[in-house]
């Protein structure tokens, strides 16, 4: 965590030092003018800037998590490089404007107090709110970039508590630090920071598709290094230096920090101290009003080196300020509500609508009551049973009774989601009661987006051939697996433990490509691939066995004598199941719908770690049930190309992204463990993977089996 906290921790104190010493320099003013009857102005201001970057990080968040998967790294890849651009114009211009930066804003509160309480908080907002919409900004890309760290927030707070401190104790001139020394040393530290997150952001552009060669790697070491070793973690939290990192990423970095950090360290070189204007007369009891201590005391700014603070009562007296009536709690209130008001509203008018807009009714008697025409494109109905019988339902042209969707044994006072892509053209919906005659709905016209296709209905006629290539997939499968699982008993029984732990991955991935057929193993892949959860023993029950099992016991020092029994029975297993299994009832139904339930048990138990006995070696597995839906894919394209044309082009992107990502976790026979990916990884991994399921989500209503209407 503390890896991913450091950056946040230097933002966090070096902005919130300089809006601080912003701060600080108001009070002062107003103290030494007598003004102050003011202050709570100036703090009505601070707080409406804190609020405004507050509800500007809400908003990127909100609208990020809103987005599809593609979207949010484009998003996030945009706002990467615009921090990286906020940051470097920052220290620029602190560097620049740090000796005229107590004069500038006392010429400004001086005009204010003339003008009235209004322009006096917004002097203070203003001068506040651009320290805080560039915090806001950097820390939420950090915190894009660490994934599900904590280590962004926690590095932040500490660092603006820190900077809270260190003001405090300059404006009460119990502390003396250089501040131009300071700004110059985080400066470069915060380059090579911001040269990491524009490497990291171009890479979200590649992943995204704005920006092209997010496979072509200048680096990849992820096969020599440990991704999740303490020294790659710290680099990779630090500087956001991946062990895979593309040509684009690579030549940005360096460019980047080339041509910047030279710029800047030129720039501190040639600054040289101005000539001091004599300071004018003033009462001895004042002080001295322009803080001339020459090693950083006091908030004023106007010495040598850039880093005096003015504490109270210091400073030449100024024109006595017209006493007013403090803000009233409406105003503070009022500064906070409105932009988290404006923030709700933008993320509640933002966010895309639910699914299911429409509810639509279903019944002899009510068949598509509340259903108007919907909007051409993918649509999504809810259907709701308000019926006494148990229901099939139909989305249909009432002219030619072509079907563009439909549900079955829907139940009464139940409700399903109903998808169909709609276009230009005439529908109507049709329920049919399991006992009564089938009613129709009153028709609705849509207009634009082509002209409908309705979805030809899929028998069990029509998958019959991907039954049968797919059955005799399995089936060669099998015969693999039965000799694997014999070679991992002869290691054992051997005492080469060495050599079962690489023969128990290639039969447990040989195993886990068979994925579509779960349904029809019966208790037999209990027995092969059960988990010890749920068991009274847990991983020492009696009953727990198969490859899991032989896990435990290989990767947490068991002797072959332990595990000789286990493999026995492992082997034994899978010869039974290969007998067993064609005579086992496989119900065509079940391809298409395994088609999204395997990778959707990949992402809740693989991507997870959850099934992980000790081996590290999820990934492999994820990378098996990868092939197997590739597979399962294959035997169903004579059926989805006709019906979907654009949805295998689609999943086939998704299924190459998701493969290129677990290419780059391992290295020969090597995987690397689910926990130890490093968090943009594991991010990135969790959310392709996800998109992908999304994008296989209408197979299973394409090609489900239809009873006639």
């Amino acid at each position: 965590m503390w890896d991913d906290a450091f950056p946040s921790f230097l933002i966090g104190l070096r902005e919130g030092l300089e809006a601080g010493l912003i701060v600080s320099i108001l009070v002062a003013t107003l103290v030494r003018a007598e003004a102050r009857s003011r202050l709570p102005q100036v703090w009505t201001g601070v707080l409406a800037a804190i609020a405004v970057a507050m509800s500007f990080g809400a908003v990127l968040t909100f609208t990020a998590a809103s987005m599809p998967q593609t979207a949010q790294e484009a998003f996030g890849g945009v706002l990467s490089v615009i921090a990286v651009a906020f940051v470097t114009a920052m220290v620029f211009w602190m560097r620049r404007s740090a000796r005229n930066l107590s004069s500038e804003l006392k010429q400004k509160v001086t005009g204010a107090l003339a003008m009235g309480s209004g322009m006096l908080i917004l002097t203070s907002f203003l001068a506040v709110g651009r320290e805080g919409l560039e915090t806001a900004l950097f820390l939420w890309t950090t915190a894009q970039a660490a994934g599900e760290s904590a280590g962004p927030l926690t590095g932040a707070a500490i660092g603006l508590v820190l900077a809270a401190g260190l003001c405090w104790g300059l404006y009460r001139r119990v502390l003396k630090i250089n501040l131009t020394k300071f700004f110059t040393a985080t400066g470069v530290v915060l380059i090579v920071i911001a040269a990491g997150v524009l490497g990291y952001g171009l890479r979200d552009l590649q992943e995204g598709g704005v920006l092209p060669g997010k496979t072509a790697y200048a680096v990849d070491l992820a096969g020599s290094i440990d991704a999740g070793s303490w020294y790659s973690t710290l680099v990779q939290g630090v500087f956001n230096l991946m062990p895979t990192m593309t040509w684009l990423q690579v030549t940005a970095y360096a460019v980047y920090l080339a041509v910047v950090m030279t710029l800047f360290v030129r720039g501190v070189r040639g600054t040289t101290p101005k000539a001091r204007p004599e300071p004018a007369p003033v009462p001895a009891a004042q002080g001295s009003a322009d803080g001339s201590g020459d090693d950083g005391a006091g908030v004023d700014g106007s010495g040598g080196d850039g880093s005096d603070v003015d504490g109270p009562g210091e400073g030449a007296a100024a024109p006595k300020a017209a006493a007013r009536r403090r803000p009233a709690w409406v105003i503070p209130a009022a500064v906070v509500a409105v932009p988290a008001l404006v923030a709700g509203l933008f993320v509640a008018l933002g966010r895309p609508k639910p699914a299911g807009d429409q509810t639509v009714a279903v019944s002899e008697t009510d068949c598509g009551k509340g259903f108007t025409a919907p909007k051409p494109g993918r649509q999504t109905f809810q259907m709701h049973n308000t019926g006494r019988q148990a229901s099939e339902v139909y989305l249909v042209d009432p002219s030619t009774d072509a079907v563009y969707g439909e549900i079955e044994g829907l139940a009464p006072g139940t409700t399903r989601d109903l998808v169909a892509t709609v276009a230009g053209g005439t529908y109507a919906w049709r329920c049919v009661p399991a006992s009564g005659k089938a009613v129709t709905s009153k028709a609705v016209t849509v207009t634009g987006g082509g002209a409908a296709k309705p979805v030809a209905p899929v028998s069990e006629q029509d998958l019959a051939a991907p039954l049968k290539a797919y059955k005799a997939y399995v089936g060669k499968g099998l015969d693999t697996l039965v000799g694997q699982t014999g070679t991992l008993q002869h290691d054992i029984e051997g005492g080469h433990l060495g050599k079962a732990r690489t023969d128990w991955l290639t039969a447990h991935r040989t195993y886990a490509s068979l994925g579509a057929a779960y349904g029809t193993f019966e208790d037999f892949d209990k027995k092969i691939d059960g988990r010890a959860d749920g068991l009274p023993g847990g991983t020492r029950d009696k009953d727990f066995s198969g490859f899991l099992r032989l896990e435990y016991g290989l990767w947490h020092g068991q002797s072959a004598e332990q595990l000789t029994g286990p493999a026995r029975q492992l082997s034994t297993d899978a010869a039974g199941l290969r007998r067993a299994f064609p005579d086992q009832d496989f119900d065509p139904g079940d391809l298409p719908l395994r088609a999204h339930e395997i990778l959707e048990n990949t992402l809740q138990f693989e991507l997870t770690g959850d099934t992980d006995e000790g081996s590290g070696t999820n990934l492999a597995t994820a990378d098996a049930d990868l092939a197997g839906t590739r597979e399962l894919l294959t035997v169903l394209k004579p059926l989805l190309t006709g019906r979907a044309p654009k949805v295998l082009p689609t999943v086939d992107t998704g299924i190459d992204r998701v493969q290129k990502l677990l290419d780059a976790e391992h290295d020969g026979g090597h995987w690397t463990p689910v926990e130890k990916l490093p968090a943009a990884d594991r991010r990135r991994l969790n959310g392709a993977t996800g998109q992908l399921l999304e994008d296989l989500a209408p197979i299973p209503d394409l090609l489900e089996i239809r009873k006639s209407a």
